[in-house]
């Protein structure tokens, strides 16, 4: 199998602070690798080290056997990385479909065939019939998705989600639980940053826990919630 994401030994130091203490992790084509961890763990400061958006201080961050670690995340978007955020970053003077189009045109300069690429995003995620709606306009859940759909309008190998499925209702939880199997089933590789575990136990076929900036255990998803270690870094002891 093919290993399309290889970070080694990642450390990410604010000041006197060290947020990711030498992290390592590696992500095979086609695989779901959750990352998950109580607040503060280093969870999306390790995603930002990957994605280009932390500096790294010691380590490497291989995609696709080629050295990104010191790349600006708009070279590593064209080799491949899609991402979300855990703040929706919508324009909200643009229409849902012009928003997706930003994203498309990274890739595809020509307004016709960005806006093909656009359209069949939204339709992945089903918001096509929004399309001409303004995003400030979207309930929570839509933005989510439209999250989403412009990740997916960069043509992404591997995609990024940083706790897509915070603050959803149950039915909506369960509806892009829903859309990832579909999107996994194509083969699509993803990184996944997730509180919620009922899409972890659900999506993931590996998962990292994190905890005060290291790694504290890694395994499947039924591995990962029985160990001790994990349940400390949670509850804490007595």
């Amino acid at each position: 199998m093919q290993t399309v994401l290889k970070a080694d030994s990642i450390k990410v130091q604010y000041g006197g602070l060290i947020a990711v203490n030498d992290v390592s992790l590696s992500l095979e084509k086609g695989q779901v690798l959750g990352l998950i961890g109580p607040n503060g763990a280093g969870k999306s400061t390790l995603f930002n080290a990957i994605t280009g958006f932390a500096p790294v201080r010691s380590g490497s961050v291989t995609f696709f056997d080629q050295d990104v670690t010191n790349a600006p995340p708009y070279v590593r978007t064209r080799n491949g990385m899609g991402r979300t955020f855990q703040t929706e970053r919508p324009y909200e003077d643009l229409t849902v479909l012009e928003n997706v189009l930003v994203a498309a045109f990274l890739k595809n300069p020509k307004r016709k065939d960005a806006e093909k690429v656009a359209m069949s995003a939204l339709e992945k995620v089903g918001l096509e019939d929004r399309a001409n709606q303004l995003s400030s306009d979207l309930n929570l859940a839509r933005l989510r998705r439209l999250e989403l759909a412009k990740a997916l309008a960069l043509e992404p190998k591997v995609l990024f989600l940083d706790e897509i499925m915070a603050g959803l209702n149950p039915p909506a939880l369960k509806e892009m639980i829903e859309f990832l199997r579909t999107l996994t089933a194509t083969g699509m590789s993803i990184v996944m940053v997730e509180h919620i575990m009922e899409a972890i136990i659900q999506l993931a076929d590996h998962v990292i826990v994190l905890a005060s900036g290291n790694k504290i255990a890694e395994g499947s998803a039924s591995d990962v919630i029985n160990d001790e270690r994990v349940i400390e870094a949670y509850l804490g002891t007595d």
